[in-house]
């Protein structure tokens, strides 16, 4: 028995709380992680997990070596880029999940000057806007635009997104130009519905001025959970959009989207890189995090706060 493998592959079943999802992510069958953590258990004569027909259960000696099993992982990872020079030249496999339009637009652009940097390390990218399990589909980290509500995870806040209100020439030519937000609730005009991941529901966007603020919802006829989908719908000229200015520049620029209401201020979008709270920071996901920061102040979208290094998410 690898008593290395036999310890990752117990941690990741009581991270998964499941055989084959550990399996699945350790790119092992389900028979060998099973084989594995019964070996662990034959050897140090106790029993780890609880197993029935439908779930994994970690014992409470289990869940007692599970937390001196991810520190001595996380040890020997340290110990591993410690040696010749190797801390300065992180390596391995980071598996993170970024939102669609700022992975194509902002980070993906930007990696070759990472990888410059940071050679050794080999990025699997999830492009989506959807929830992703971090625990359950064993991601490193994930980045995301908003307040982040599961109070289980740490969270560092990279950047603020600046926002504006947008419409396609198309679109103000058909229906009008709007001159107050307020004309965009109960009136012939739409917006695009963006269809939140957390709440499945469009949210409202607060707008405010010298002397008014208002929280302003729209009528759609069309809401899509996609930010890429999201753009398109707007610039296909299906209703009024709220993007972050980054989305929207290029296009501004091509005469494709009309700034509105530019006398009016929104509220900027935080963006935060997130991970398990009992995850250790390898320095691969370290240097990722920071190198994320910088593309984010490079770009204009630092975060305005006095200290971002860490936060807790609330």
């Amino acid at each position: 028995m690898d008593r290395f493998d036999a310890m990752q592959a117990f941690a990741r079943v009581v991270e998964a709380g499941s055989f084959t999802k550990a399996a699945e992510t350790l790119h092992m069958s389900k028979t060998t992680v099973t084989q594995l953590v019964q070996q662990l258990e034959a050897r140090l004569r106790v029993k780890l997990l609880n197993r029935t027909t439908r779930k994994v259960n970690v014992t409470a000696d289990g869940a007692i070596y599970y937390e001196r099993v991810i520190k001595l992982l996380a040890d020997m990872d340290d110990a591993e880029t410690s040696l010749s020079g190797a801390s300065l030249l992180p390596k391995g496999r980071l598996r993170v999940d970024v939102p669609s339009p700022l992975a194509s637009l902002i980070l993906i652009p930007a990696l070759p000057e990472f990888h410059r940097r940071y050679p050794d390390i080999q990025i699997d990218m999830g492009v989506s806007d959807r929830i992703v399990d971090i625990i359950d589909e064993n991601v490193d980290c994930v980045v995301r635009g908003g307040e982040l509500l599961d109070q289980s995870l740490i969270a560092r806040r990279v950047g603020d997104l600046e926002l504006g209100v947008f419409a396609a020439p198309g679109y103000l030519a058909r229906e009008g130009m709007p001159m107050h937000p307020g004309e965009l609730e109960d009136s012939h005009h739409r917006v695009v519905g963006f269809l939140w991941a957390r709440t499945g529901k469009p949210v409202p966007y607060a707008m405010r001025n010298q002397s008014e603020s208002l929280h302003i919802k729209g009528q759609y006829i069309l809401a899509v959970d996609d930010g890429n989908a999201y753009l398109s719908a707007g610039l296909a000229g299906l209703g009024v959009l709220w993007l972050p200015k980054y989305m929207s520049r290029a296009h501004e620029v091509r005469g494709e989207l009309v700034a509105l209401f530019e006398d009016w201020q929104l509220q900027p979008m935080p963006l935060y890189v997130a991970y398990p709270p009992n995850r250790h920071i390898s320095q691969k996901l370290r240097v990722f995090i920071d190198w994320i920061a910088e593309v984010m102040a490079q770009n204009g979208a630092g975060p305005n706060i006095a200290n971002p290094r860490s936060e807790s998410v609330n």
